[in-house]
């Protein structure tokens, strides 16, 4: 009993150091993406097009998504409230993060499920595990480690962290195997960002041994497209962006409905659960393109608040990342705000016939129980780093008007 009271008693002194405002948008966006899972797969579901001809009930994407969140929320709720930032800062914390990722990505690549053409997944049973989500959170800590414990050593010789960026190039190895090269440009991004981040230009980048990581992303990729190895989905990906409806019965068949669905939503909409091209015209529209479903039915009004959400939870983590003198804690922010801000700009971008179709899905909108589990990591990470920068503060204050200014002696 008094161990019940003492924990009410600790979670009572840390809510006063939460930021409010990032954990209410990301509850917000959470409740955005049920919504509009539901709207998204009803349809398709009663109709067995999203389960191999098995017809389902309209709500089973939705249950799922609900459990997905739950599970998240309570991930968010433990991290952001009752943990301590300080185990991240042990080594073998870190050490055995990264050996269970790469564990993860390993019987990924030999007993993995294919999913529309990616070997990237882990059938649990009760959910489907993509190791590389997972993989992002890993990366972000272990980086802001590393980093910051090398600092500022490291902007003189990037040598010095030659071990670290070897497993680093392991890891994207993995993952490119699977054939997601869109994990892999995403999680390579939110490294380049850490790095650039800390003080270390563009040209010790290039010279140093964080070419390594990008020399074996191009060479990997080189394989498979001089062996003729590349799948014919990411040929028909790359081909179709300049003119999607040239082929809009063949290869640009998403692309071209996903834009006309952008373009039916006008202003305002046409109305919630009203939208005509989910009704078997976007086979994902509950995943990679529910912005396209979110613009048809909820119009420009409603693809502006997701995207302002959005943009605030990335804005807010690098204002976060000013705050503090740690860069353990600054990092963290820079990682996690380039982990939504890249996965947002990609997804977008590829829906829209901006960039190649990558099979990305929208922050906490997309259904997915990976991508959910591991972006609320995330936001958890986030938000204990904004507590720990709150009680320093706090801190600071109170000794800036405790401390007594002590006469000169003569």
């Amino acid at each position: 009993m008094n161990n019940l009271k003492n924990i009410f008693r600790y979670i009572g002194r840390t809510s006063k150091f939460i930021d409010y405002p990032l954990l209410i948008s990301y509850v917000i966006l959470c409740f955005i993406g049920l919504v509009m899972v539901y709207s998204a797969s009803m349809v398709a579901a009663t109709k067995g097009t999203l389960t191999g001809g098995v017809e389902v009930s309209g709500t089973y994407f939705y249950n799922r998504q609900l459990i997905y969140v739950i599970m998240s929320f309570i991930i968010v709720f433990f991290i952001s409230f009752m943990m301590n930032i300080k185990v991240f800062k042990q080594s073998k914390v870190q050490q055995w993060i990264m050996i269970i990722i790469f564990v993860l990505l390993f019987l990924t690549l030999l007993v993995g499920k294919n999913i529309n053409g990616s070997k990237s997944w882990l059938d649990l049973g009760f959910m489907n595990l993509q190791a590389s989500e997972l993989l992002k959170i890993a990366l972000i800590l272990y980086i802001s480690y590393v980093l910051s414990k090398k600092l500022p050593q490291l902007r003189g010789n990037l040598r010095i962290i030659k071990g670290p960026i070897i497993l680093i190039i392991l890891c994207l190895g993995l993952v490119l195997l699977q054939g997601d090269i869109g994990q892999t440009l995403l999680t390579l991004i939110i490294i380049l960002a850490m790095f650039l981040f800390v003080g270390i230009g563009a040209k010790k980048i290039v010279k140093g041994p964080i070419l390594y990581i990008i020399l074996g992303f191009i060479l990997i990729a080189g394989f498979f497209i001089f062996t003729g190895m590349m799948p014919e989905y990411l040929k028909a990906r790359f081909s179709t962006i300049y003119d999607p409806f040239s082929s809009s019965s063949g290869t640009g068949y998403h692309l071209s409905n996903s834009l006309m669905a952008i373009g039916n939503g006008g202003l305002f909409g046409r109305g919630l659960g009203n939208g005509i091209m989910k009704l078997g015209y976007l086979p994902e529209a509950h995943t990679d393109f529910i912005f396209a479903v979110i613009c048809e039915e909820l119009g420009l009004i409603g693809a502006l608040l997701v995207i302002g959400l959005l943009f605030f939870i990335v804005f807010r983590a690098f204002i976060l990342a000013t705050k503090t003198s740690s860069y353990f804690y600054k990092l963290i922010c820079v990682g996690v705000a380039s982990y939504i801000g890249s996965q947002t700009f990609v997804n977008l971008g590829g829906i829209s016939a901006t960039i190649p179709l990558t099979g990305v899905p929208l922050p906490f909108i997309s259904f997915g129980g990976s991508s959910m589990i591991s972006l609320s990591i995330a936001m958890g990470l986030l938000l204990l780093v904004a507590r720990q920068i709150k009680v320093e503060e706090k801190r600071a204050i109170k000794n800036k008007k405790t401390k007594v200014d002590i006469p000169r002696q003569y």
